[in-house]
């Protein structure tokens, strides 16, 4: 029912932020223990990758315009961490922007991007030359976000297909909300040990 729900909102207000936040478990079993038997039952389950686009999509609405419609389900009164927390990680960059390749590698691990040359898909990204790749967990595979690099400076940042290379356009301004919902700040992190 809530996609159903989703997509006559969709509809009914066709100029409005409308996205979809339910679990994106297709599958889960937690852990168990049957004592007569003494068996333990590891946790499985299974993520569904649309839903997981759908709801990074959603909260990266959230902080990004103000006419933004959620359907969501009873999973998102689950604890997914602090909002102040996973907006301090968003990295923005601005064409311009004085900034380190290096420096920009190191924060798109910090918030969880992993490096994959070969097999690129969302929340990775790649490095080629002066161009760093990243493809946004909100995003479709087949787009990416080439930062261009001259020297310590953001040359360009263009929207590209991650596939042919194709460009679709010029950026001014990217935000790079974290690859996933669980991210804590280093100063946070330091606390708890």
């Amino acid at each position: 029912m809530a996609g159903q729900l989703y997509s006559e909102f969709k509809e009914f207000f066709p100029n409005n932020a409308v996205e979809y936040f339910v679990s994106y478990y297709d599958y889960y079993q937690p852990e168990a223990y049957v004592p007569s038997t003494d068996t333990f039952i590891e946790k499985d389950a299974s993520i569904n990758d649309e839903i997981d686009k759908l709801r990074h999509s959603a909260t990266s609405s959230l902080f990004e315009r103000n006419d933004v419609l959620i359907v969501a389900s009873v999973s998102c009164i689950y604890g997914l961490g602090s909002p102040e927390e996973y907006r301090n990680q968003v990295l923005s960059l601005r064409v311009g922007m004085e900034k380190d390749r290096d420096q920009l590698l190191r924060g798109l691990v910090d918030i969880q991007y992993a490096r994959n040359d070969i097999d690129f898909k969302r929340g990775t990204f790649r490095v080629r030359g002066d161009s760093v790749e990243i493809i946004p967990p909100a995003s479709r595979e087949e787009h990416c976000i080439r930062v261009e690099f001259f020297g310590d400076e953001i040359e360009r940042i263009r929207e590209v297909d991650a596939l042919t290379g194709e460009i679709l356009g010029d950026r001014e301004h990217i935000a790079i909300f974290p690859a996933s919902h669980f991210v804590t700040g280093e100063d946070k992190l330091k606390k708890q040990w």
